[in-house]
Order: structure tokens, then C-alpha cells, then sequence
């Protein structure tokens, strides 16, 4: 039985369903080992394929159509070193283990009273949290394993619950007191493993197929299981593969803001637009290229309006920034502000006078 309720922090201000698809995926149909594949695709492309959420996974099956039924390499590798992500594809910028916790034995994690204590994955829960983008949190009474209460959430509302700060902590144990649950240990979206991506991109989204072993160093998609992942030795085995081509380009000029505008025009298509979390998470990934401390970004204030505004036309909806920054009565003397992204720090967004000189992004949306 699932109950729901609103839960505003969860829904990081999504103007609109609908979003663009991020990557363009291409399928290679010549079989190379994994080392042989990721090569490739760096001299021809970007990198063997990071695949981010669900959406990405559709789009890149749609490119592998012909492939009929033979494994097909990404761009995910084993490494020797475990870190925490939370299932939605967060960061785990924020942790609030109870104390001794975590040990070295259990990779997925479970809130009691508040604090988090990891957890053997392969256990049964009674109680897990998912999110959905229309009603919020919702309480789940069903015994599962952490791997079977993530594709519960998925199939039928987006993911696990992620918990990024505090004050979503605090949300989210207000509402396990009020499921009647509290004292109950529930699963919740963070887990850990060794596995990264050929791109280094902080993408956590994971799509294993029930018979994953962990055993091998690469991982390669199935299309008869529905695009799902398995492990395979990086050396030994020979498959197809699939590339993307990154759609956002840190260019490292340093120009004004009205001078990178018309560079991502004449030579792409504009400064980047950061409507969604997703879209923020691109932009953090690709940002680590500048040399400036931060990199305008295609947000413009009006002075006569008093808002601020994408140049592509879109409203501000979604928003990160810096505390302090983008309000509405910015000063507008001696010169308009402009939208940069922090290259450091949390990369938050920042308000800078027009005439700075900084590195920019461009997209090819």
C-alpha cells in the first residue's frame, strides 16, 4: 500500500515536463573490446556512452535498433575505489550517518529516527520511500530488497528518494512519523559501488540486470532485457558499441557576457539554458574545464523588468543560486548584470557586471 504527500523540496521547480534530450547517442556496429571502444569513441566523438536516468536509456535503445540481440559496451568501468550516490543520480553532497556509521560491510542505506545506517542490499525492508514529480513523497509497505524497492520506484514513480540537505531530512522524517512508521528502518535512495564512468562525469544512475555478479570491469547493455546492464571482461570480450557526442561546450576565451553570447551564436547555437536538475548536473560535469572561477551562463537581468531571463526565450524556473544572488532588485548602476556558474564550491550561479571577462558555454540544442 503507497501513500503520498506533497513534498516542495523534492520537486526542484520543472517548468515543464518535457525535456531535451542532453546526448546524442551513436551506435557502432563493429566489435572491439572495451579499451578498443572508449578509444574510438574519444577520437570520433566524446566517449563511450554515460547513460544518466531513464530517459537516457530510452534514447540510447532507440539508436541501437538494429542491433538485434548482442551485448552492446557503455562507457561504465569497475574501479578499487567505493563511493556513495544516491539512485535519482544526486550527488551525495549531504550525509547524516548515525554514529560508527558506515561500516566497511554494506553497500545501500536505511533511515531510522532520522539517521542513516547502511545496510546489506540483498535484505528485505519493510518500508521504502519513492518520489514522484506530481504528489511528492510516497510510503511504501512492501518487503523488499533495496535493488527490487528501486525498480518498484521507477516503474511506477520516478526513484528512490534522494535527501540533499537537512532540511529535507527533517521533511522526510516528519513523514515517516506521520506513515506511522517511525523506528522502522527504510530504505532510502543511497547506495555505493566502485563503478564510474569513461567520461568521469559524476552520473550515479545504475541499470543492472537481476543477474549481475560484480565480477568483471565493464559493463555492456542487453537489449533483449530491456537495455539493462550486465559485467563482462573489458579484454576478453568483443561487442558493438554505442558513443555520445556532448551537446555543451565550455569554451576557454575569456570574453565578456555580450561577446560569449554572440560566440555561442555564430559558431553554435547559444549560451546554456539550466532549466532542470538534469540540465545543472551537465553543466557541473562539463564546468571542471574552465580556467575562470565561473562561467557565464545564458542568464541575463532586466533592469526595466526587474527579472531575470533566459536568452533562448524560456522563463526562470528552476534556480541555483548563490545565497545572496539573483534578486530581483539587482543594481543596475554602472553596468546590467549577468548569470555565471561557479567552476568550484558547489557550483552555484552568480551574479556578475556585463563587461567581466570569463570562459562560457555554449550548447548545440
Amino acid at each position: 500500500m503507497a501513500q503520498t504527500l506533497y513534498f516542495p523540496l523534492l520537486l526542484i521547480a520543472l517548468c515543464s515536463i518535457s525535456e531535451c534530450v542532453q546526448r546524442q547517442y551513436h551506435f557502432i556496429n563493429e566489435t572491439k573490446n572495451w579499451t578498443e571502444a572508449q578509444r574510438y569513441c574519444r577520437e570520433k566523438y566524446t566517449d563511450l556512452a554515460t547513460i544518466d536516468n531513464m530517459n537516457d536509456t530510452t534514447e540510447l535503445m532507440k539508436s541501437v535498433n538494429d542491433g538485434g540481440n548482442q551485448y552492446i559496451w557503455i562507457g561504465l568501468q569497475k574501479t578499487s575505489v567505493y563511493k556513495w550516490h544516491w539512485s535519482s543520480g544526486d550527488p551525495a553532497l549531504f550525509l547524516n550517518w548515525h554514529s560508527g556509521q558506515p561500516d566497511d560491510s554494506c553497500n545501500c542505506t536505511v533511515m531510522r529516527n532520522g539517521q542513516w545506517f547502511n545496510k546489506e542490499c540483498s535484505n528485505n525492508t519493510p518500508v521504502f520511500i519513492c518520489y514522484n514529480m506530481s504528489t511528492g513523497l510516497v510510503f511504501v509497505n512492501q518487503n523488499m530488497n533495496w535493488t527490487d524497492a528501486q525498480s518498484y520506484c521507477r516503474q511506477n514513480y520516478i526513484d528512490l528518494v534522494s535527501v540533499r540537505n537537512q532540511n529535507e531530512n527533517q521533511q522526510l522524517e516528519k513523514f515517516i512519523k506521520d506513515s506511522r512508521a517511525f523506528g522502522s528502518e527504510v530504505w532510502i535512495g543511497l547506495f555505493r559501488d566502485p563503478w564510474q564512468w569513461s567520461d568521469q562525469s559524476n552520473s550515479s544512475f545504475r541499470y543492472w540486470a537481476a543477474d549481475f555478479k560484480d565480477f568483471a570491469y565493464s559493463a555492456a547493455i542487453q537489449p533483449n532485457k530491456q537495455g539493462q546492464w550486465g559485467d563482462y571482461s573489458s579484454n576478453y570480450h568483443q561487442f558493438p558499441f554505442v558513443c555520445h557526442e556532448d551537446k555543451l561546450i565550455v569554451i576557454q576565451q575569456n570574453l565578456s557576457w555580450s561577446e560569449a553570447l554572440r560566440y555561442c551564436r555564430q559558431n553554435h547555437v547559444d549560451l546554456v539554458s539550466v532549466q532542470s536538475v538534469e540540465m545543472q548536473r551537465r553543466v557541473m560535469n562539463v564546468v571542471k574545464l574552465a580556467s575562470t572561477e565561473a562561467v557565464w551562463l545564458g542568464l541575463r537581468h532586466s533592469c526595466a523588468l526587474g527579472i531575470w531571463f533566459w536568452v533562448s526565450g524560456e522563463t526562470v524556473c528552476y534556480q541555483k543560486w548563490a545565497p545572496g544572488n539573483g534578486t530581483s532588485e539587482e543594481d543596475c548602476e554602472p553596468t546590467v548584470r549577468s548569470g555565471a556558474v561557479q567552476s568550484g564550491g558547489n557550483q552555484t550561479w552568480i551574479s556578475r557586471p556585463e563587461p567581466d571577462r570569463l570562459n562560457f558555454i555554449c550548447t548545440n540544442y
